[in-house]
């Protein structure tokens, strides 16, 4: 049999299941890898198309960048419109189906028996009672770990690290259709000679919702200001959960020197990453992280949290980041980075190295392969290999 190539992708029909697209004004680090794969499979002569939900100023159908764009459906209402358009071939015809699990899945093996990939960043476990607290989250717990395992019991699955893969396989999920397949992550495309800002400075960027924990990182600046009067704290990025985090910065008198700057453009975005001295994740769950590699590439390291899950993968704790087990370890660290310069320095270099390893080229090659399989009726449980690391 001769091997699949790239070449054998060209022409095909893909079709990709997403909650949110990019343009999205809550898109965040799951959507950036969807439009990577999107563009990758869009590069080797594919046919994409991406289903996802509706959103103010959104049109329904678009074509942007050789990417065509389908939209119906709210927050919820997306999954039933996802299937109909599928089963109805308002999607066209498809070779592929790749199914984005945000904690949900479109339900796509009810309506069509082409080759379905699912696509699961993190299993949301711990998010459901946070964010749906009351019977909805306990029914959208029961369809992620109970029903959607058996529903795709004989699909091929594409975890982005191997926190998510153990978590899957504790599902039910068998381990030989799971495939790891990591973030990449790309040299910064804007200007990098921003200079680190002259006093200690910190960072926050993602999506504003409960589960982040921002109020984490607002707490560590309040509790560090005493011995480190001139320290700031920058919160980027926007979501439904931002007025509530602006009511926190007041209501604990951090106004002076915690700012939200919401949404800003992507060059803004880097150069925040570029003046920061270190980068704040506290985030409850995180199946990769892409926002720490973005600041890895400005010698920006990262503090998270180890049980986040992915950090442990896209953070060597003690070479490129911290990783702390409670909340006052996450704000001993930040103390760490921010006040001792010899570990500041040797964690921007390790940051800087560990995000340099990981591309979105070998991101796409992998997907390509994926698909390719699927479409052969083949599983693959292949791993993205760890980036070279070492302790300081």
């Amino acid at each position: 049999m001769t091997p699949l190539s790239d070449q054998d992708l060209a022409g095909k029909r893909i079709a990709i299941m997403s909650w949110r697209d990019t343009f999205n004004p809550e898109s965040g680090g799951a959507e950036n890898y969807m439009l990577k794969m999107a563009e990758g499979f869009r590069d080797r002569g594919a046919l994409v198309t991406v289903f996802t939900a509706a959103y103010a100023g959104a049109p329904p159908r678009n074509t942007h960048d050789g990417i065509r764009y389908v939209r119906a459906g709210g927050k919820l209402g997306v999954y039933a419109r996802g299937m109909q358009a599928l089963l109805m071939r308002k999607l066209g015809r498809c070779d592929v189906v790749i199914d984005v699990q945000n904690g949900l899945p479109f339900f796509t093996r009810l309506v069509t028996r082409k080759p379905i990939i699912v696509l699961v960043h993190h299993v949301h476990r711990e998010q459901w009672p946070v964010v749906y607290p009351g019977m909805t989250g306990r029914i959208g717990w029961w369809i992620e770990h109970g029903l959607s395992p058996r529903l795709y019991r004989s699909c091929q699955y594409v975890a982005v690290s191997r926190a998510t893969r153990d978590e899957l396989i504790s599902l039910g999920v068998p381990g030989h259709h799971i495939a790891v397949v990591h973030n990449g992550s790309e040299s910064v495309k804007v200007p990098t000679l921003e200079p680190k800002t002259s006093y200690p400075s910190m960072c926050v960027v993602g999506r504003l919702v409960p589960h982040k924990q921002v109020e984490h990182a607002i707490d560590a600046a309040i509790a560090l200001r005493p011995e480190l009067p001139d320290l700031k704290l920058t919160v980027v990025g926007g979501g439904w959960w931002a007025d509530e985090l602006q009511d926190y910065v007041n209501q604990n008198g951090a106004r002076e020197f915690v700012e939200l700057l919401g949404h800003v453009s992507e060059e803004d975005k880097h150069r925040v990453y570029a003046r920061s001295w270190v980068k704040a994740l506290p985030s409850l769950k995180e199946g990769w992280g892409l926002v720490i590699g973005e600041a890895g590439h400005h010698l920006t390291p990262t503090v998270a949290y180890r049980d986040a899950g992915g950090t442990r993968e896209s953070i060597s704790d003690g070479f490129s980041g911290l990783l702390a087990d409670s909340k006052a370890e996450f704000v001993d660290q930040l103390r760490q980075v921010l006040t001792d310069d010899s570990l500041r320095a040797s964690l921007a270099k390790g940051a800087l190295s560990v995000s340099e390893s990981y591309t979105w080229e070998n991101t796409q090659k992998a997907l390509t392969n994926i698909v390719l399989s699927a479409m052969d009726g083949k599983m693959i449980a292949a791993q993205d290999q760890p980036a070279p690391q070492s302790k300081i």
